[in-house]
């Protein structure tokens, strides 16, 4: 797979694009994509999502992504690395802060904005980075990172509403791992059997279950199905996937089991779940 990296601090780019130039690829950098005019659809780690103009999209290093055009876009992309952030003239602790909501956001496809209050904050924002960007006009550039600062900020208030309200950037890292393993492998079971998660992260099986609840205040069998839950509600939102395609798409012996344990959950059945939201 492709693979981008990043030569400065930061960077920006305002193109319209009639077609995806590249095919799914990671980077080596953070990447703020907005949407200025437009519509078409965001594919990221295979989740799908239709998007217009207003929705912000945040691709963090190691994910996959690419967008299907449907209708002439303008995007604006601003991307930025860790050395960016280090030296963005923020307080030690609000750097450290920053750090962590963006490496450990949980990444579901949509828009990153869920507040409606900073959705009508960010957009004369970008519009100001943009008339900077094109005019050229003196201290552009200081104004454009003052803008990006501000911007990282609200992104990262909207991601951390939406973390395991336990884990912060004070949590022990053989934690976040542990949380980081579940999220990459969450349709692969056998990888996150206590005993596979055990040899990985050196913790005995009788154990595992003792930490993971000490730091997350929650069952590892309980956080799974959850996460799982949460990308299962993703995909009968984002996409056209059969029910039976999805249950074994995320380990479940068939459509009935997926259809129990969604029941158990969401009070409801994932058709049902389908039909009443989307």
């Amino acid at each position: 797979m492709r693979r981008e990296t990043l030569y400065e601090p930061f960077e920006i780019v305002l193109k319209e694009l009639d077609e995806c130039p590249k095919e799914g690829h990671e980077h080596n950098f953070f990447e703020l994509i907005y949407i200025v005019s437009g519509t078409g659809q965001q594919c990221i780690n295979k989740n799908h999502f239709d998007y217009h103009g207003g929705h912000l999209f945040l691709i963090t290093p190691d994910d996959c992504h690419s967008f299907k055009i449907k209708e002439t876009t303008q995007f604006l992309f601003i991307r930025f690395n860790n050395i960016y952030i280090k030296n963005s003239a923020l307080h030690q602790e609000s750097v450290q802060k920053l750090e962590f909501i963006l490496q450990h956001a949980n990444h579901q496809p949509g828009c990153v904005l869920k507040n409606k209050t900073d959705k009508s904050l960010v957009k004369p924002m970008i519009e100001a980075i943009i008339r900077e960007y094109v005019n050229r006009d003196l201290y552009n550039k200081e104004l454009i990172r003052q803008l990006i600062n501000t911007l990282i900020i609200v992104v990262a208030r909207n991601i951390a509403k939406y973390l395991p309200e336990q884990i912060n950037e004070q949590s022990e890292e053989k934690a976040l791992g542990i949380l980081e393993y579940i999220q990459s492998n969450i349709c692969e079971p056998e990888k996150l059997s206590a005993l596979n998660l055990g040899n990985v992260f050196g913790i005995s099986e009788s154990y595992l279950g003792r930490y993971f609840k000490k730091h997350a205040q929650e069952t590892m069998q309980d956080y799974i199905m959850k996460y799982k839950l949460k990308l299962i509600e993703n995909r009968l939102l984002h996409s056209d996937l059969r029910i039976g395609e999805i249950s074994r798409e995320f380990g479940f012996t068939d459509e009935s089991h997926l259809n129990r344990t969604f029941k158990k959950y969401k009070g409801t059945s994932p058709s049902g779940f389908r039909k009443i939201y989307k």
